[in-house]
């Protein structure tokens, strides 16, 4: 079974950047999608990106086209969420979650998540 763990975050000032890492162990990330998600305090879970199993990526959240850059690292077996020009919107909590189709909006479509890591953007 598929175990994902999430680090990267922590507090950056507006403007700032920031990359999280997708670890995963028990399984190969070559043959499954990942996606990031992430929950700020009192609003749903929503999708922000996702890294395809058979190449290519999808952007679901409109706020974070071209700030953020999802990519994956097969031979490390970890994905990655790249944050520029972050801004204090962008604070929550992020998690990775990993499924075998393709990618999909719905938390539903994954089958495997990690615990998550805390992205604060303040001055």
């Amino acid at each position: 079974q598929s175990q994902l763990v999430e680090s990267g975050g922590g507090v950056v000032q507006p403007g700032g950047s920031l990359r999280l890492s997708c670890a995963a162990s028990g399984e190969s990330l070559g043959g499954v999608s990942v996606a990031w998600f992430r929950q700020a305090p009192g609003k749903e879970r929503e999708g922000v990106s996702c890294s395809l199993r058979t190449g290519g990526s999808e952007t679901f959240a409109d706020s974070v086209k071209g700030r953020f850059t999802i990519s994956r690292d097969d031979a490390q077996n970890t994905v990655y969420l790249q944050m520029n020009s972050l801004t204090p919107e962008d604070s929550g909590i992020y998690f990775c979650a990993a499924t075998r189709e393709g990618c999909g909006r719905a938390e539903e479509w994954y089958i495997y998540w990690g615990q998550g890591t805390q992205v604060t953007v303040s001055s």
